[in-house]
């Protein structure tokens, strides 16, 4: 699926550059061929314009160019009023006759007969252009001026211009196709990751939700089919139900916490919150909770306020202390610090003297579903990916170090209240 939407894509930006690219080759092309015809029309007509000047004042057409005509290779033929050939500088071989129009009607220096008249044709197999027109003095006709120019100086650079073009253009296509491709790649690979991300996650709530699901459909079909009920094993059936129940309820109360923090719409009320009172309110909580394990708590003297969520923050502490209990092994010990480091940051460490997590798995246990030893301990794996969601959203930082059968220390850091 995503092989054949980066090869659209890729096809797309390189047919879109392909177009873009042949308008302005287009462009460029007629854009030259144009100018270099204009410079040729510039050149024959200024020629056309001083021997004019010289047949007026019937000075020798020869003598008035000298070398700039052939240097420029300029050939120049006169024509007497009727058309007949008077002189030339060209092998008489190439010239061409003169069509005089048909002026019976007209008089021969009539508006249209007047107009100079470009064209291109051939001499001897070689392109030329040509400027013809009337030399008339003092309303009369004194004969043609014909200025021819070798063709050559358009069409070679033309035809030289069109092949660099086509080269150019080609090279350029496969160039763009190659970054199209690279480009496409780039812009599918969020696409990529997300979906994979959501497929991962699909598949990891359907497995966590399947087995208590199944178990308490099998205890509703043990209970119903029972044809001698029990109230005690109603009562235990019950029992196993509503805790079943109260752990999916949890479950589903942590993806949503989840789903509305990745949200651009969520709204997070802030305030001023004491690190000191939560982290005691935690601490008392999961003491009763954790019967066989002393909890210590380590604080100082002066209060350290944040500005954040108060709720957010006592889940984020609740989280990180039942999770170094339910690791910690009976008559262990978990230690909460609080202090203030060098960043003037709120440093907070959880300690335990649990069962550690190997160096492999440390980059691993952020994740959600993800669990060390899940099927040792109970719970959805999600405890520590909320941890660090909420710490990103107080823009803090938590980081974990362990070591197998020593314990392991979360250390989560929050900017001071300003």
């Amino acid at each position: 699926m995503f092989q054949s939407t980066r090869r659209r894509l890729a096809l797309w930006y390189s047919t879109v550059t392909a177009i873009l690219l042949l308008i302005f080759a287009s462009g460029f092309y007629g854009y030259v061929r144009i100018t270099l015809i204009d410079r040729i029309d510039d050149t024959i007509a200024h020629v056309a314009e001083v021997l004019e000047r010289s047949l007026i004042k019937n000075i020798n057409l020869e003598s008035s160019l000298g070398n700039d005509i052939e240097a420029d290779h300029i050939d120049i033929e006169w024509f007497s009023p009727t058309g007949e050939l008077v002189w030339t500088t060209m092998p008489k071989t190439a010239t061409l006759y003169l069509q005089i129009p048909d002026t019976s009607h007209s008089q021969p220096h009539s508006e249209l007969y007047l107009q100079p008249q470009y064209r291109t044709t051939y001499l001897n197999d070689e392109p030329v252009r040509q400027l013809t027109e009337a030399v008339i003095f003092e309303r009369k006709l004194l004969g043609y001026l014909r200025v021819s120019h070798p063709w050559f100086e358009v069409t070679k650079p033309i035809q030289q211009l069109l092949v660099d073009l086509a080269i150019g253009t080609s090279i350029m296509i496969a160039v763009v196709a190659l970054c199209g491709w690279w480009l496409s790649g780039i812009a599918i690979a969020p696409i990529k990751e997300a979906y994979q991300l959501l497929k991962q996650f699909t598949a990891d709530a359907s497995h966590e939700l399947r087995n208590p699901i199944a178990v308490i459909q099998t205890n509703v079909q043990v209970a119903l089919a029972d044809p001698n009920p029990n109230w005690q094993d109603h009562q235990r059936q019950l029992e196993i139900i509503e805790r079943i129940t109260r752990r999916l309820s949890r479950l589903l109360e942590d993806l949503l916490f989840l789903a509305r923090q990745e949200t651009p719409l969520k709204v997070t009320e802030k305030s001023s919150c004491d690190l000191d009172q939560i982290l005691q309110n935690v601490v008392e909580e999961q003491q009763i909770i954790a019967k066989n394990i002393t909890i210590e708590l380590s604080t100082l003297e002066i209060p350290v306020n944040v500005l954040g969520d108060r709720s957010q923050l006592i889940r984020l502490f609740t989280n990180l202390v039942s999770n170094a209990t339910n690791y910690t092994k009976a008559e262990g010990k978990v230690t909460v610090s609080l202090a203030i480091n060098n960043q003037n940051q709120a440093q907070i460490e959880i300690t335990d003297t649990g069962i550690g997590i190997p160096e492999s798995a440390i980059a691993q246990i952020f994740e959600r579903f993800w669990r060390y030893q899940p099927q040792s301990k109970e719970g959805s794996g999600l405890g520590l990916a909320i941890a660090k969601t909420i710490t990103e959203n107080h823009q803090g930082q938590i980081k974990v170090s362990s070591s197998l059968g020593v314990g392991s220390t979360f250390t989560v850091t929050i900017p001071l209240k300003k």
